[in-house]
This record gives structure tokens, C-alpha cells and sequence, in this order.
């Protein structure tokens, strides 16, 4: 009998798989925006101190940002 339920049930085993697989592929792509938002927001600090930015689309800019990333730990966490 355990052979029988092995092969029925290796569909739904293969679907847990499947399921996984993409939870952990959407938590890796998660991290890498929360990383290029990151690496985003030190340039546009380097960007004011070198003058290229004045402060208030340093400000605006900064906020944009800081919501994105604001958002994504709240949908992480």
C-alpha cells in the first residue's frame, strides 16, 4: 500500500516543490530591490555632495525612495 500512495500522492509533492521554489525565487527578487534601492539611495546622496542635485530633489527624490523601500520590509516582515 505505500507504494500506491507514493505514486499518488507525487503529484502534490511535486506541487509543494513547485511552490517553494517560486516562494523562494519572489523572497531573493524581494531582497534585491531592497539592495538596489539601498545602492539608489547612496548615489543620490553622492550626486548632492558633489553638487550635480540641489537639496530639494535630493528631498523629493530621497522620499520616493525611502517609501519604496518602506514598503517592501512591510511586505517582507
Amino acid at each position: 500500500m505505500l507504494i500506491v500512495d507514493d505514486i499518488l500522492l507525487s503529484p502534490l509533492h511535486g506541487i509543494g516543490w513547485i511552490v517553494r521554489e517560486v516562494h523562494q525565487a519572489a523572497k531573493q527578487e524581494v531582497a534585491g530591490q531592497s539592495e538596489a534601492l539601498t545602492a539608489e539611495l547612496r548615489e543620490l546622496y553622492m550626486l548632492l555632495e558633489t553638487g550635480k542635485i540641489s537639496e530639494p530633489e535630493y528631498e523629493a527624490r530621497e522620499k520616493e525612495l525611502l517609501d519604496r523601500l518602506q514598503l517592501l520590509r512591510q511586505r517582507k516582515g
